[in-house]
């Protein structure tokens, strides 16, 4: 018996995860994670099906040796990800004609939020920004809550995209020092910041730290719409090699530590990612508390 993702997984779930595989050659490890979330009834309090969580089970799976899945297919042919499968034809540019000139911040305000969803072509935007100009570009949208960000005239400004907290974060789960039950009860209070693009013609001082602190505001609101789940704490990776984190600090981040280095889908502890500043963000007064109150017997 094993416990993945909070879920027993036995005998019984092998054999019909692989029954499956075997009846059904032609599923993607899409269409296999979302029968497994929804065979097993495995769904946020919103009575979404938990579709990336089932995923990544199958994928831990599979590096035990348990499954073989489907070989993994590349939708539209590059990076650019089911985001953008219907999102038409990509302009010519996406830089403005006439580049916003370089102006202080209270000359944007007020800025306007939009959250965007499937299917509304701000959403399409975004990933098309990320695409072009962030260099992990547009990540698997599927819980993912999208902001793009305009200043008082209307002009794109930001991107800023916040999903569900990585599993397992030695630093993190220190800092909060909670149990591994715990962890894998409350997970869902986290949010995790995944992408933050302010466009490369906007040049604006203590713009993104401004930004930070408004979307901390909306996230508070929007979190527990989306998921069902009050939000306590939220947190981001930062690259080292790439920035230094000045606005997550100048926006009252706390720095509490530094990734090794390891993809969460690596069971032989080899180096594969570069490493990242932790940075987080409670919301919530008493957050530990919350996060390690007594299991319910």
């Amino acid at each position: 018996m094993l416990r993945l993702r909070g879920r027993e997984v036995g005998a019984r779930e092998l054999e019909q995860i692989r029954s499956w595989l075997g009846l059904h050659r032609e599923w993607s490890r899409r269409r296999l994670s979302e029968e497994v979330a929804r065979q097993w009834d495995w769904r946020t309090p919103t009575g979404q099906l938990k579709d990336i969580a089932a995923r990544d089970l199958l994928n831990r799976l599979e590096a035990r040796g348990l499954i073989r899945l489907p070989a993994r297919q590349r939708r539209g042919g590059g990076p650019i990800g089911r985001g953008l499968q219907n999102a038409g034809p990509w302009p010519l540019s996406l830089v403005p004609a006439v580049p916003a000139r370089a102006r202080s911040l209270s000359q944007l305000l007020p800025l306007s939020w939009h959250q965007t969803g499937a299917g509304q072509p701000e959403q399409a935007q975004i990933a098309r920004y990320l695409c072009a100009y962030h260099y992990l570009g547009y990540p698997q949208a599927l819980g993912q809550i999208h902001y793009l960000v305009r200043d008082s005239q209307g002009q794109d400004l930001a991107c800023l995209l916040f999903g569900p907290a990585a599993w397992k974060v030695a630093e993190r789960d220190q800092f909060i020092g909670w149990s591994r039950p715990q962890r894998q009860s409350r997970l869902s209070h986290l949010a995790n910041h995944s992408r933050f693009l302010i466009l490369p013609w906007v040049q604006i001082a203590q713009l993104a730290s401004h930004l930070l602190g408004q979307a901390v505001r909306h996230l508070r609101r929007d979190w527990p719409a989306r998921h069902g789940f009050s939000l306590w704490l939220v947190e981001s990776f930062v690259e080292t090699e790439r920035f230094c984190g000045v606005c997550y600090r100048a926006a009252n981040w706390l720095k509490v530590g530094q990734t090794q280095g390891r993809t969460r889908n690596d069971p032989r502890h080899v180096r594969q990612d570069p490493r990242k500043d932790l940075y987080l963000l409670p919301l919530a007064p008493g957050f530990r508390e919350r996060l390690c109150a007594p299991m319910p017997s």
